[in-house]
């Protein structure tokens, strides 16, 4: 028998919907990158479209795993040592956590973890787990590769508009009843012909290049990895050699960076004193990247025009974070990649995972970060160990 522990974040304070919105959700039976969605076997615990990423939806899992004599924890308590989560570590077999909820998996709690065989997450990121640590006890990690990339492609296009258009003031202003219409467009710009950058061009920054190009924008990216000169070609892209290259150009700019040491903290003052004044900075990928109080500081001078981030550090984020109070801010909740549409493939995929983990068998490579004591798969793309 397996002890599977699993950090959720809690459910609405309202209690969950007698009703939802709609009915279904599309099937979709592949990615873009032709890759096919989860393929796990037997039934689903859940109705595609349900709310499962919460605690009392536990991804969908109790019916399987219960019914073959597994034991499932499910918890929205992660943090301090008395937490739910530190009290079941030490004899969990698997610890599931969402990047939206993250339960960090340091070095300190892995030595604690002495039955830990597989950290997964229910999504895309795996960055709150110390890989490094992970590595050396030779624990397995992995993430549900591409479950929620294009939610998250679908947000950054979302806030790149709400942003220049100013549409998150303007709709205060009616829903307050107001109608100054001159306060509403003082700061709002078209996008068609602007200066789009991706610093990151993998799965979710090309996902977002291609909905861009209908918009009529110059794009550009900057990517360790550079592109196939196809693909550059017909999305118009140019090329930057460095992250300080495009920023000088861009009118809009957007974070798509992975996090590891070495990228923490990389927008500084610094950094961003190299944006055109005015630009507008989205950053979907991790709070750390960014240095929170010279967001804060580029906002109150103007040298940025706004920032849309979807992520925070840490997560949750405390309430007198400067993130919520700074001005021309879009910041939401961890919430791009958990959209309910989201959630049925990526609870689709962790039941994959399980699955083959408990049957013995070999994890689909693309869902794999760190394996057999070095990164593999997805991870070695996406990470490194220092």
């Amino acid at each position: 028998m397996s002890k599977i522990l699993c950090v959720l974040y809690p459910d609405p304070v309202t209690g969950y919907p007698p009703v939802y919105a709609r009915d279904a959700i599309p099937a979709i039976h592949a990615y873009p990158s032709g890759q096919s969605t989860p393929t796990p076997s037997g039934p689903l615990g859940f109705r595609p479209g349900a709310l499962i990423g919460s605690v009392s939806g536990e991804l969908g899992l109790r019916g399987y795993l219960e019914s073959h004599g597994h034991e499932l924890v499910v918890t929205s308590d992660k943090e301090g040592a008395d937490s739910v989560f530190d009290r079941h570590l030490p004899d969990a077999d698997v610890v599931i956590s969402q990047p939206f909820w993250p339960a960090y998996l340091t070095a300190e709690r892995i030595a604690k973890a002495r039955r830990l065989k597989l950290a997964l997450t229910a999504g895309i990121g795996s960055d709150h787990i110390d890989l490094k640590a992970a590595a050396s006890r030779g624990i397995t990690v992995a993430e549900v590769t591409f479950s929620n990339s294009i939610s998250v492609a679908e947000h950054v296009v979302m806030t790149v508009l709400a942003l220049v258009r100013n549409y998150l003031p303007a709709h205060l202003m009616a829903k307050n009843g107001g109608w100054n219409i001159a306060d509403c467009v003082a700061r709002s710009y078209d996008i068609e012909g602007m200066h789009f950058g991706t610093l990151g061009a993998g799965r979710i920054g090309q996902a977002v290049l291609r909905r861009l190009k209908s918009f009529d924008m110059t794009l550009h990216y900057y990517d360790p990895h550079r592109l196939p000169d196809e693909l550059e070609k017909q999305l118009g892209l140019t090329y930057h050699e460095t992250p300080a290259s495009l920023v000088k150009v861009c009118d809009v700019v957007n974070l798509q960076t992975p996090l590891y040491p070495s990228t923490q903290g990389f927008v500084n003052d610094a950094f961003l004193a190299k944006f055109k004044r005015g630009a507008y900075l989205v950053n979907t990928a991790r709070g750390a990247l960014c240095d929170r109080d010279a967001i804060a500081r580029a906002l109150t001078s103007g040298q940025l025009a706004g920032y849309g981030g979807d992520v925070w550090f840490p997560q949750p984020a405390p309430v007198d974070h400067p993130w919520r109070s700074m001005p021309n801010h879009g910041m939401t909740p961890h919430i791009s990649g958990t959209s309910l549409s989201a959630q049925a493939r990526y609870a689709a995929g962790t039941l994959e995972i399980l699955q083959n983990f408990i049957d013995g068998k070999p994890i689909r490579k693309a869902y794999l970060i760190v394996d057999g004591g070095r990164l593999v798969g997805a991870g070695a793309n996406a990470y490194k160990l220092t």
